[in-house]
């Protein structure tokens, strides 16, 4: 530190005297005149500005020669490395140039001269672990994913720097669509990383595309456990990924573990619509038909929804529409000006042959920007009253060019989807599905033509398929 502060007063003082010495020669147009001893110097002003300079390199080697010398005096008092600091920390200074350099390139967007500079800084340095990240990103910005990959290679094989090497091979396979090994590197990645959010968030994806749910819901309960997910959303993503879990479950033929796993979902979120669904159809293939009737009233009273009136009519699939119409009614009772159960209302009475009911009930909602599903519940009125085919017809038109409504539309990529899905089919995104008006109207709708079979009980199955988001 002395040293250092030394040849900084010297550099200070070299400076103050050549700006001195400057101010004197611009005085004295016919040169200065030096006198050592016996001798005198007269030089011009050209040979003076040469004079000063060749001061100036003289001081500059001295100041070498004194640093050498005091490293050796150094190396002599026991410092065994103080020569070879002495002779590399200008290699030291110019390499850590040359990575600054490569850095900023990279930030400018220069990844040839950003490759180079990471080039002589590792030369310099020798500290390929500074460089070869570097290295990568260029080569990556310059199109050349082969090169690219060769360096994050590089970095998995030093633990320091494993973690993002692991990282930047993820990313490339996530580009090309290699589902499988970017699933795997998410999983080393995660295991190197375990509080890593991004890496938990993207291994999460990869396990939900790949069905994996199981592992999906591990994965899920670390990140919230990690604190990178608030209590609400963890329940309801799992809730999400045990009610696909289910499904898979019922396919497999495992109906039971598909029942409870069902019964779990809607108990982690039970505004969750299809959670709803799904448990109420789990009671009551259990026998539970007053679980399942208590369950689909307190859901319908948080979000009518179709697939809510399906599963409720399943509950006893082989009544007469009468009967029916009359055990809805405590459901109808709940929220009787909402347009979701003026609708259900409608459909029924459509379904018991009453047909003026159904007007009276569906009536509010052909003045206030009528759906295609009102317009159609309209024209099976018509028919039901015997009016002419051209009054059908009439309101059939309406209904193809109208709005369809509420429906399951993903909130990434805005595609509409004719059932609910814990994946979007467009884009992959997970849990982005929402109940809603779509942005635009074209796309699926599970509600604009099928109407009475999943009141009356007709194709059941069908019903279900349609309406079971």
């Amino acid at each position: 530190m002395l040293w250092t502060l030394l040849k900084i007063l010297l550099f200070v003082a070299a400076v103050a005297g050549l700006t001195i010495g400057a101010e004197r020669l611009l005085g004295t147009p016919d040169g200065i005149l030096i006198a050592v001893g016996n001798l005198e110097f007269n030089l011009g002003p050209l040979q003076a500005v040469l004079a000063a300079l060749a001061l100036l390199a003289a001081v500059w080697l001295l100041l070498k020669i004194v640093g050498l010398v005091v490293a050796f005096l150094r190396f002599l008092n026991g410092d065994e490395t103080a020569v070879t600091r002495y002779f590399t920390r200008s290699r030291e200074r110019r390499g850590l140039q040359a990575l600054v350099d490569a850095m900023t390139a990279l930030a400018a967007g220069e990844p040839r001269t950003a490759m180079a500079k990471a080039a002589q800084a590792e030369s310099l340095l020798g500290r390929p672990d500074l460089t070869n990240l570097i290295s990568a990103q260029a080569a990556e910005m310059q199109g050349d994913p082969a090169r690219a990959t060769q360096y994050y290679k590089r970095l998995v094989e030093d633990r320091r720097t494993k973690f993002a090497g692991v990282r930047g091979l993820l990313a490339q396979k996530l580009r090309q669509g290699d589902r499988d090994t970017a699933q795997k590197l998410a999983e080393k990645a995660v295991d190197l990383r375990p509080d890593h959010q991004e890496s938990q968030t993207t291994l999460l994806r990869l396990q939900a595309q790949a069905r994996d749910w199981s592992g999906a819901r591990r994965t899920l309960l670390a990140q919230q456990r990690s604190g990178g997910m608030p209590r609400d959303v963890y329940q309801r993503r799992n809730a999400v990924l045990a009610l696909q879990q289910a499904e898979d479950l019922a396919a497999a033929g495992e109906a039971e573990r598909a029942q409870e796993t069902a019964i779990e979902a809607s108990t982690l979120a039970p505004q969750l619509v299809p959670a709803a669904a799904a448990a109420a159809r789990a009671y009551a293939a259990q026998g539970k038909a007053r679980a399942a009737t208590k369950l689909l009233k307190k859901a319908w009273s948080a979000n009518p929804h179709p697939a809510l009136a399906a599963a409720f009519a399943e509950i006893e699939p082989n009544e007469t529409p009468a009967a029916r119409l009359q055990r809805f009614q405590p459901l109808l009772n709940l929220l009787p000006d909402h347009p979701e159960t003026r609708m259900l209302q409608a459909e029924l009475l459509i379904a018991a042959e009453d047909f003026p009911a159904a007007r009276r009930a569906i009536a509010p909602l052909i003045d206030d920007k009528p759906t295609a599903r009102v317009l159609t519940i309209m024209a099976a009125v018509e028919r039901g009253e015997g009016s002419d085919d051209a009054v059908v017809r009439g309101w059939l038109t309406k209904a193809l060019t109208a709005p369809r409504g509420p429906q399951w539309v993903c909130d990434s990529c805005q595609t509409v989807h004719g059932r609910w899905v814990a994946i979007c089919d467009n884009c992959g995104s997970f849990d982005t599905l929402s109940w809603r008006e779509p942005a635009e109207t074209a796309g699926p709708s599970p509600t604009q033509t099928e109407m009475l079979p999943l009141i009356v009980g007709a194709d059941t199955q069908k019903a279900r398929e349609t309406v079971s988001g």
